[in-house]
């Protein structure tokens, strides 16, 4: 089974969850001139992993967050591939029923806005699919 996965730390434990904050770093943050040129970047992320009460963990320890790579491709569809099918298929619809070319981009980006806002209602479902799991 393909996983991805990345390193963090504990920032928070209750009984069901663990909050765990992961730094995401640009593929240059490793190079040893990044402090010259300032492009390398870094992002704190913190997601929350359901977990057992039982396992031992602490606030400060360094684990490993581990999800399934099929998961992260369907979150990159939803993201990204699907606004695009919507953006096309709305432009191309509204090209072909005469709209002028002002009022069809127009009308394509308000149909990506509404698909990220059905997303944005789904968000709760779609949560609960997306499993992240400690290492």
């Amino acid at each position: 089974m393909e996983q991805i996965t990345h390193k963090g730390r504990i920032v928070a434990i209750d009984p069901e969850i663990t909050t765990i904050e992961i730094v995401s770093e640009a593929a240059c943050a490793s190079c040893h001139a990044k402090g010259l040129c300032g492009l390398g970047e870094q992002q704190i992320k913190q997601i929350e992993v359901r977990t057992d009460a039982w396992h031992p963990r602490a606030v400060g320890d360094e684990v490993e967050v581990v999800l399934k790579k099929a998961m992260g491709y369907k979150a990159v569809f939803i993201a990204y591939g699907m606004p695009l099918v919507v953006l096309f298929v709305a432009l191309m619809l509204l090209g072909a029923l005469g709209v002028g070319e002002l009022w069809s981009g127009l009308g394509a980006i308000g149909a990506v806005a509404v698909c990220y806002f059905v997303i944005f209602l789904f968000r709760n479902k779609l949560s609960k699919e997306y499993t992240f799991y400690l290492k």
